[in-house]
């Protein structure tokens, strides 16, 4: 559905993004992460026809997005960066306009949006009296309008509180599961992407760090939890003996390739460490991103000033 290759775009001399190569599959649900500046926006920009891109080709749907782009997002849905309405008009006048920009929307596609949403009752109410909910609820029933194939949602539940997250997060789902929808997530809310995506991409710098599944991520290291009187000296003792290769968070550590719980126990034991606990820990989704970027810091960069 989505297919970048070799993509880079340059504004000036700084890289927002650096050889990219994405595929997302037709049908699941995709997501894009990285820091603040890491290209998730610019990239997005290069899918919608946003920003022309320096150099690569984009493809949506099969349809190169520069040279064919009424064709290429023809079944594209999004919402992408701050969605802005006409405060002093309902929701359902919002929408009539924002139809318009591509093709006039019947009256009775507009309810089913409205429905899908949980909209229903406040459609005729002015947007200014919307919470910031109801708006991000109004956002995604103008990006279901044009009845999309694929669906890229840019932060879609930024400044929402935990309620409004969860209904978001339950709509997203709804809506992959009854439409068959094709959703690239961009979101810096880890705990709802671990809910929401099969599979994942890393973005740092502009460049691509990570993508794979979320299941290979969270086995790409085996996690030991480990409760001990002091752990900042239980690392310095296991690290001299070889056994661990990185701890984190002052409670779980790494164990070295071939070592086992049972060494770690006679290693600290020895040296008068107790050991209340020490068992396997899952790995989450916070862990594993966090991890991969410490190990690219650790790494030259390639630019000195890159931008989102």
């Amino acid at each position: 559905m989505i297919e970048l290759q070799q993509v880079g775009k340059r504004f000036g001399t700084r890289m927002a993004v650096d050889d990219l190569t994405l595929h997302v599959s037709r049908g699941e649900i995709f997501g894009l992460l990285g820091h603040n500046g890491a290209g998730k926006s610019t990239a997005i920009g290069m899918m919608l026809g946003q920003v022309w891109p320096t150099c690569g080709k984009v493809r949506i749907g099969g349809f190169d997005v520069t040279a064919q782009r009424q064709q290429a997002l023809q079944n594209v849905g999004a919402i992408f960066e701050t969605p802005v309405f006409y405060d002093y008009l309902s929701g359902w006048r919002n929408l009539e306009i924002l139809s318009h920009y591509t093709a006039r929307t019947p009256a009775a596609r507009l309810r089913e949006v409205i429905d899908w949403v949980g909209l229903t009752g406040r459609e005729r109410s002015l947007v200014k009296t919307y919470s910031h909910g109801m708006r991000a609820r109004l956002a995604l029933a103008q990006a279901l309008l044009p009845q999309p194939q694929l669906l890229i949602l840019d932060e879609p539940s930024d400044g929402l509180d935990p309620e409004g997250i969860h209904e978001m997060r339950q709509t997203i789902l709804r809506l992959h599961r009854e439409l068959g929808l094709t959703i690239l997530l961009s979101s810096h809310f880890l705990s709802e992407v671990e809910q929401l995506c099969s599979r994942i991409a890393v973005l740092k710098n502009g460049r691509k760090v990570f993508e794979g599944s979320l299941s290979g991520a969270r086995q790409t290291r085996a996690w030991v939890r480990l409760r001990t009187d002091d752990f900042a000296a239980a690392m310095t003792e296991l690290r001299q003996g070889g056994l661990v290769v990185d701890e984190w968070d002052g409670q779980c550590i790494v164990l070295a390739a071939g070592v086992g719980a049972d060494e770690v126990v006679r290693r600290l034991v020895a040296a008068g460490r107790p050991v209340y606990e020490i068992a396997p820990e899952a790995q989450t989704l916070e862990r594993f991103y966090l991890g991969l970027m410490k190990q690219e810091r650790e790494k030259p960069d390639r630019s000195s000033a890159k931008v989102d």
